[in-house]
């Protein structure tokens, strides 16, 4: 890779070879690491962890009930995660990115000469890597609104990527609420849900409430992303906790004492997230000017235009429309399509599938944590073309995905076995939901690393391989779900499931084991 053209980037000391495994070394990068990780871990299994007392609650209710609200909750994080990924994964890269570039400019040139400082970084961005390849920071110039105003008497900064972050989740959030409010009937059905099915009204009932909360939810994820690239992951956490809490001591008060049944657990979760959003709002604008100086400092054109084709003039077109919602659209698509098998076999298949589902999610989500440590000091390693600390961080981050899910796996294979009663008394569901510990439990070391492999991708911006390598991925695991479940059922289902994930780190591995786009410099 090509130095910087302010000079070179603070030398990282790698590891020596006989230190390559040295997953529980507290030095200088597992201190950081770990110190991004283990909040961003808590805060995302947070979420999941409120889900599951929601299914334990529901649960109390019946197993129709459990089961309309499990493909409902399906429908509605689903959709929300093709919206997630400009909003947290993106949005971290730019912030880690250009707070790394502007905090370094600022300590060289003492805040003097920023538009200097801008148009040398905007002249280091059209510069080829070698080999041809794009470099990381092509798509990312820093203009002179990026400065430091303490200059100026204020405190804060503007950085645009964290306005426009902002103005994208919510307008995605307040699409999405319109679209589930008033096709929620429509959605339900294509997942299974029968128009004379048990499941339907209070399916209906929770979506349509539910719903009401997505504008909350993206926007809350947006500033997520921000806090995250900022490598604040504390914030994050305190908010989640806090509103998730609000949510368990809201379900049984609502459900039960009020009477509102799946309608209460709908409205307590989204109180919980206008609290969320409310908190991380007023965190949010004491760090940093959310106001913009011109509409022309919105940078719209990265969110749209990350991971592009070159296909000049058209290249932002393509990557709208194809690049960018593909990936997320090719996951959301697998996972509906295990929920809507589950859901046309019966309330019973569908509870016990909801119930390991949100037992999967919640624990492989710690690795999510990892996936934003690693995402957080990638990019800004790769912004600052630090080459050792890329492939330090990158063994890093790897091992203790490993070591996570190995300790995952014996924790929630005897959970499941033991604990399943706690989600439900109806004896028919547990014995399915023991039928799945194999899968739910056994695979957790996979999943960890696939979830770690997109954090990586995503801090070195190798959009596009992400994106269509999931077109592979789908296309072997859309027709193993539909043609193992027909033959399995539930065990089927879990099968594919296996196999999707198991291709996704498959493909991650390809990616950096080859050399390719942004790890060409490994051939070095």
């Amino acid at each position: 890779m090509p130095p910087t053209p302010a000079g070179e980037a603070v030398p990282y000391v790698s590891p020596r070879p006989s230190q390559r495994w040295s997953v529980f070394k507290l030095d200088e990068l597992g201190s950081e690491v770990l110190r991004i990780a283990v909040p961003a871990s808590l805060a995302l299994a947070a979420d999941p962890l409120a889900s599951l007392v929601d299914t334990a609650f529901i649960g109390r209710l019946g197993s129709v009930e459990i089961a309309a609200v499990g493909v409902s909750i399906a429908i509605f994080n689903q959709v929300s995660k093709v919206c997630i990924y400009p909003l947290v994964s993106v949005t971290t890269s730019f912030v880690a990115e250009e707070d790394a570039i502007i905090s370094k400019y600022l300590e060289e040139n003492n805040s003097k000469d920023l538009e200097k400082a801008a148009h040398v970084h905007s002249d280091a961005c059209n510069v080829p890597a070698s080999g041809g390849e794009t470099p990381v920071c092509a798509n990312s110039c820093i203009p002179t609104e990026c400065a430091d105003l303490s200059n100026q008497g204020c405190k804060r900064r503007y950085i645009p990527s964290v306005t426009s972050a902002l103005i994208v989740g919510s307008f995605l959030g307040l699409v999405q609420a319109v679209f589930l409010i008033f096709s929620a009937k429509v959605v339900l059905g294509i997942m299974g849900v029968k128009h004379d099915s048990p499941m339907l009204e209070p399916a209906v009932r929770y979506l349509t409430i539910r719903s009401l909360g997505a504008p909350a939810v993206l926007l809350s994820l947006a500033m997520q992303g921000v806090f995250r690239g900022f490598k604040d992951t504390k914030t994050p956490l305190y908010a989640t906790v806090v509103g998730d809490a609000t949510n368990i001591i809201l379900d049984p008060i609502l459900m039960f004492v009020c009477h509102m049944g799946v309608t209460g657990a709908a409205v307590a979760h989204v109180i919980s997230q206008y609290l969320i959003t409310m908190i991380l709002i007023c965190r949010l604008v004491q760090q940093v000017d959310v106001i913009p100086p011109s509409l022309k400092s919105l940078k719209f054109g990265r969110f749209l235009g990350c991971g592009e084709i070159q296909l000049e003039p058209w290249n932002w077109i393509t990557s709208l429309i194809v690049t960018d919602p593909l990936e997320m659209t090719l996951k959301v698509l697998c996972f509906l399509q295990a929920s809507s098998l589950a859901a046309r076999d019966g309330p019973t298949i569908m509870a016990a599938f909801q119930i390991c589902c949100q037992l999967w999610l919640a624990t492989s989500l710690l690795a999510d944590g990892l996936a934003v440590a690693g995402q957080a000091v990638l990019a800004s390693a790769f912004a600052k073309n630090d080459t050792k600390k890329v492939i330090a961080a990158t063994s890093r981050v790897l091992q203790l995905s490993i070591v996570l899910g190995m300790g995952l796996t014996v924790v929630l294979g005897l959970f499941m076995k033991f604990g399943a009663g706690v989600f439900t008394k109806d004896a028919a569901v547990i014995d399915v939901i023991h039928k799945g510990i194999p899968f739910v439990a056994g695979t957790q070391t996979i999943n960890a690393l696939a979830f770690v492999f997109d954090g990586i991708n995503f801090g070195a911006q190798d959009y596009t391989y992400s994106a269509y390598s999931m077109v592979g991925v789908a296309s072997i695991s859309i027709p193993c779900l539909v043609y193992l479940s027909a033959h399995k059922g539930f065990i089927g289902i879990w099968v594919a499931l296996t196999i999707y994930m198991s291709l996704r780190t498959v493909a991650s591995t390809w990616r950096m084991g080859a050399a390719r786009g942004p790890w060409a410099f490994l051939r070095k």
